[in-house]
């Protein structure tokens, strides 16, 4: 019986497990061996070549004044957009979930557009609306007297611009797990604390935030994830630039792992970049089990 059983666990998990080992488990330990070679072109073709190096290519990386700014861009990105982000989809949230909300279907099916939309559809319409010349965005501003930037053409907005779009693409997404989390909050507590002479504010704060809690980490700790990852955004509006600007970490690893073809010193990026992840990840989790 206890065979059986064993054979159908096998049967069902196997197919998952063999994916998960051949795209993820292997390429993870397989980058973490190319960040102590010199890894590059040549190497491609003959694994032969490819020579240990040590830490030489980390080494190198703390010293790249690039990599730096990428960092920095990265995370101006995280600090920014991660706030930004969860204030408005709360707020997106909270009017969906009122009774009186006219339409709710079809505002919901509008926020999550964006997330499932194509990226680079959306990156030819966003940089048809940041065009200096005639972009809609500029077009606006002339209404009031005021003579929109190059938005992405100028170092001081170009990443702003990024950060705008990234904002308004998780918006809908992250709308949606917020309306599931209030949807789950029960009427009773709302209630009595009708009757004990709560206010709105204060049911909001002392009710809906506390009850909130589990989804918010969920939320937070996927964008921590996911703007760390930063990259099909700058990638398709800037390329990184002007003057790297818009760089960020993962752009800067597809640079030199595919248009360089340092794949050494591309792997040490990407090495730095899931101990960031899994560190910021984990201080996250600690802190909401702190709370």
């Amino acid at each position: 019986m206890v065979r059986t059983k064993f054979q159908w666990i096998v049967v069902f998990i196997g197919p998952a497990l063999i994916l998960l080992m051949l795209f993820l488990i292997i390429p993870i330990f397989a980058s973490l061996y190319l960040s102590f070679t010199d890894f590059n072109v040549f190497a491609m073709t003959d694994w032969s070549r490819a020579r240990f190096v040590g830490f030489r290519n980390f080494v190198e990386l703390f010293k790249d004044d690039l990599f730096w700014k990428a960092l920095f861009n990265t995370f101006y990105c995280l600090i920014v957009a991660m706030p930004t982000t969860v204030v408005l989809s709360l707020l997106a949230a909270v009017l969906l979930n009122r009774e009186r909300t006219l339409f709710k279907n079809f505002f919901k099916v509008s926020f999550f557009l964006p997330f499932v939309t194509n990226t680079v559809a959306i990156a030819v319409v966003w940089s048809w609306l940041l065009n200096p010349t005639y972009g809609l965005l500029n077009w606006f501003l002339s209404l009031f007297g005021i003579k929109g930037p190059n938005w992405l053409g100028d170092p001081r907005w170009a990443m702003p611009s990024i950060i705008m779009l990234v904002v308004w693409k998780a918006v809908g997404y992250n709308t949606i797990l917020f309306l599931a989390g209030l949807q789950n909050i029960p009427d009773f507590l709302y209630e009595a604390a009708k009757l004990d002479g709560a206010t709105p504010w204060q049911r909001f704060w002392y009710i809906t935030l506390p009850m909130l809690k589990p989804t918010t980490v969920f939320v937070t700790t996927m964008m921590i994830i996911g703007y760390l990852q930063l990259f099909e955004e700058p990638y398709m509006l800037t390329q990184g630039g002007p003057l790297n600007s818009t760089l960020s970490i993962v752009l800067y690893l597809y640079r030199q792992g595919f248009r360089f073809f340092k794949l050494g010193y591309a792997s040490s990026i990407a090495v730095i970049l899931f101990l960031m992840i899994a560190s910021l990840t984990l201080l996250r989790l600690k802190l909401a089990g702190r709370d």
